[in-house]
């Protein structure tokens, strides 16, 4: 195995996904000591980065997720820092956690993504659910793990629904609702892992049932046919490449009525919780958590 020196694995923070970053961590830091890795925890929130050059640090795990830790600034800091780390970069980072910018590369390079609108104070509110249908959902830009993401289901409730979410951030977005499913698959180096049905038992995968329900099924196999796992890990890894990411990362789909996959965003630094989706995958393909967390550290570089 490499030897990657003392190693940060760097979780908490202080973005709305903290609790979730924090058992993300913790079970990293515990796989990459159990592979006699070197590995401590390191809060940023608590710690600051200046102490990875004092203590010695020679390479970072990001579980950090949401703002900070995922956007490209921690990554900015690093790569000054000369610190190899996991996951992308710093354009790539920002890029995938911004949503609307994210759709907007996606499209210019003519992949398939659902229907929306960037709403704000002056919206035609009518004209966006009559464009989009009913339901649709409404979400900040630039939040993950579902925080915010409302489903509206009558046009009377779309400016309530904005107003929630742009509490989270000041760029909020309306999409289309997709009935045919909801899909993940992770790339790993330039490899796409098994695609994963996520079926939740809430209305939506919301953030309750993401990581604190235990009612929500994950498929894996999904149940889509050769021809259609072939396509969407395809696409997921066109659109991996297209945002510039390298390492690891998660790329979410919708299906519509008839099975057609759309890109719906991009994760850099995923959930590494009981509940996440890249082990689920990689135990499919034969990849045990700890190998699992010692590949992306071997994945790890600085810009």
């Amino acid at each position: 195995m490499t030897d990657f020196g003392k190693v940060a694995v760097m979780f908490g923070g202080d973005s709305a996904e903290r609790e979730v970053s924090l058992k993300s961590g913790a079970a990293v830091l515990a796989a990459l000591q159990s592979r006699s890795v070197d590995a401590h925890a390191f809060d940023p929130a608590v710690r600051p980065l200046d102490e990875l050059k004092k203590d010695g640090f020679q390479r970072v795990f990001i579980a950090l997720h949401g703002r900070g830790g995922e956007d490209g600034t921690l990554q900015g800091a690093l790569t000054l820092m000369r610190i190899p780390y996991t996951g992308s970069g710093v354009l790539a980072s920002a890029l995938a956690m911004d949503k609307w910018r994210s759709k907007l590369l996606w499209q210019a390079a003519g992949l398939p993504i659902p229907d929306y609108a960037v709403l704000d104070e002056s919206s035609d509110f009518a004209a966006v659910a009559a464009r989009l249908g009913l339901p649709l959902f409404v979400k900040p830009a630039r939040e993950g793990s579902s925080i915010g993401v409302i489903k509206v289901k009558r046009e009377a409730d779309l400016p309530d629904a904005w107003r929630e979410a742009a509490r989270h951030d000041d760029l909020v977005l309306a999409e289309q609702d997709m009935s045919g499913g909801e899909f993940t698959v992770a790339v790993l180096g330039d490899v796409a892992l098994p695609s994963i049905r996520i079926v939740p038992a809430t209305e939506f995968y919301d953030y309750e049932a993401k990581y604190f329900r235990d009612d929500t099924r994950y498929l894996c196999p999904s149940g889509l046919s050769d021809a259609a796992e072939a396509e969407m890990r395809d696409l997921a890894l066109r659109g991996f490449r297209a945002l510039g990411c390298r390492g690891w990362a998660r790329v979410d789909f919708l299906l519509d009525t008839s099975g057609r996959p759309y890109l719906l965003e991009a994760n850099t630094a995923p959930g590494m919780t009981d509940h996440s989706l890249v082990p689920m995958a990689a135990r499919a393909s034969g990849l045990a958590f700890p190998d699992l967390c010692v590949r992306i550290l071997e994945l790890a570089h600085v810009e």
